[in-house]
């Protein structure tokens, strides 16, 4: 039930042009999350040793300690665990782009983990914890091209 980013508030996305694009780490450790979402997945962590989903990205595994981790696909929906509305701009890119949303996203089918993203559409609207929200990938034509992981209520 995923989709692309069809609805842009800002610049042709919702991101504000000037922000720095981001960028898979040095070390090639997340590059599996970034590959994914370049067609339209989300891939986290799972640890073969105890299963366990984890999120941001380690070596090693954050339950057992294990360093059998692999990368999986997981569903691209979830809930809003927490969120917050900021009105002051953190990066000058975002003078005159506020308020926005952030939200905290728990992902029940993959062991609870949590993700933080925007919330797309009206910075003004009504947010709820326990909302249910999917995904909606947003591409980026910059080079090297990259996807954002944004969400929407749905």
């Amino acid at each position: 039930m995923t989709e692309q980013s069809t609805t842009p508030t800002t610049g042709g996305t919702y991101l504000a042009p000037g922000l720095a694009a981001p960028r898979p780490a040095r070390d090639g450790l997340d590059q599996p999350y970034w590959d994914g979402t370049r067609r339209n997945e989300l891939w986290v962590q799972r640890c073969k040793a105890c299963d366990t989903y984890q999120w941001g990205p380690e070596w090693m595994c954050h339950a057992c300690q294990s360093f059998d981790i692999s990368w999986v696909e997981v569903d691209p929906a979830g809930i809003i665990y927490s969120w917050q509305r900021p009105h002051h701009p953190v990066h000058p890119a975002l003078n005159d782009q506020g308020p926005y949303i952030v939200v905290l996203v728990e992902l029940p089918e993959a062991g609870n983990i949590r993700m933080i993203g925007n919330l797309l559409g009206d910075p003004l609207q009504t947010v709820e914890i326990g909302a249910r929200v999917e995904a909606v990938f947003e591409d980026h034509a910059a080079e090297p091209p990259y996807t954002l992981v944004q969400w929407k209520v749905w």
